[in-house]
């Protein structure tokens, strides 16, 4: 049975008794919405712990917001919770979402990007019951932490070998949304490719939309046609149009959060791969215990099963690949350490080698 009602479209899942759910048809004036279906699963939660996510994209977008979903249902299934998620939350609709799930009695509700940080901070101070958590976010507080994947060592090792392949001395990076998150990966992307060519040129394009394939591919044009042949991309439903752009035009690229060779064999050199799933599950078991605290939780190239770097293109000399992994090791190993620093007045990330 499917019901669709006035606002906002919820999807609930019980983890042991067959039940139907509630749906809520989300309305924006310039968003589409999935069609609601009910899910039904074998039982309703026996543990009496509830875990809700509020997602910006769709969950099978095979990027960010798919590895979101599988993180609360990695959660349900090992913690037997309960789980409920909404898609396609506009900015607009941030603090209504959060508010329902608090509402309604979620223990554990996590923002997946760290454009619901104003949401959380205004909505968690009225729920102190209820733990918030922002992936990608930048904010601690006695019910709110954040999940940070460590961006920049991934996108340092990518920079690598993006100045190693690249024939133009001009990469690229392009992203949805400026926030802390994509200028970290942005600024390791631009340390890792200057460690090998110092005068290399690195710019940056924002969409202002993580999902819009056309805004996606004409970016992407435009990066090209400037001259860029390698492109470092984080987008979600549109990070398949980046790299099959790229692949048309002959230049290489990067996947993230999965790997994503296989969607562009050609113009694929790796991908940073980001097990959110494995990270938002951890967390989930660190609430259940009681032991998840007001602050941010950073997980970097140490968690080899969340962070590291998908297969390798073919184009990739095996010179290149065995220098990367070794920068890999360097970084495991302190080698190389990323320090907090200011450059042009400006607060950033420097990188520190260290003699052995």
């Amino acid at each position: 049975m499917t019901k669709n009602v006035n606002r906002r479209q919820f999807i609930w899942f019980g983890s042991a008794a067959l039940g139907t759910s509630l749906m809520l048809k989300a309305c924006s004036s310039n968003q589409t919405t999935p069609t609601a279906k009910t899910t039904t699963t074998a039982g309703g939660g026996t543990s009496g712990f509830k875990i809700a996510i509020a997602l910006p994209g769709i969950i099978t977008d095979k990027a960010w917001n798919q590895s979101g979903y599988e993180g609360v249902t990695l959660a349900k299934q090992k913690l037997n919770a309960e789980i409920a998620y909404v898609e396609k939350v506009a900015q607009a609709d941030q603090t209504e979402v959060l508010t329902d799930f608090a509402r309604k009695g979620y223990n554990l509700i996590f923002a997946h990007g760290g454009q619901f940080d104003a949401a959380i901070e205004q909505i968690a101070p009225q729920f102190p019951q209820t733990f918030f958590v922002g992936v990608n976010g930048n904010l601690k507080a006695e019910n709110i932490a954040s999940l940070r994947i460590d961006h920049l060592q991934a996108s340092y090792l990518c920079g690598i070998i993006g100045a190693s392949m690249t024939k133009s001395n001009k990469l690229a990076y392009i992203a949805g949304e400026k926030f802390p998150a994509t200028e970290g990966e942005l600024r390791g992307f631009e340390l890792g490719a200057k460690s090998v060519k110092p005068n290399i040129q690195v710019t940056s394009t924002f969409t202002g939309d993580w999902n819009d394939v056309a805004k996606a591919k004409e970016a992407t044009l435009a990066i090209i046609s400037s001259g860029a042949d390698v492109i470092y991309q984080w987008l979600d439903n549109a990070s398949a149009v980046v790299l099959q752009t790229a692949s048309e035009k002959g230049v290489y690229a990067f996947g993230n959060t999965n790997d994503q060779l296989d969607i562009a064999p050609k113009a694929v050199l790796t991908s940073a791969v980001k097990r959110l799933n494995l990270a938002i599950a951890y967390l989930a078991d660190l609430a259940q215990k009681k032991q998840l605290k007001g602050q941010i939780y950073t997980i970097g190239l140490e968690r080899a099963d969340i962070l590291f770097l998908g297969k390798f293109g073919q184009t990739v000399p095996e010179a290149v690949q065995e220098q990367v992994l070794n920068v890999k090791d360097d970084i495991l190993e302190k080698r190389i350490i990323f320090t907090d620093c200011q450059e042009a007045g400006k607060d950033t990330r420097c990188v520190k080698k260290v003699a052995e």
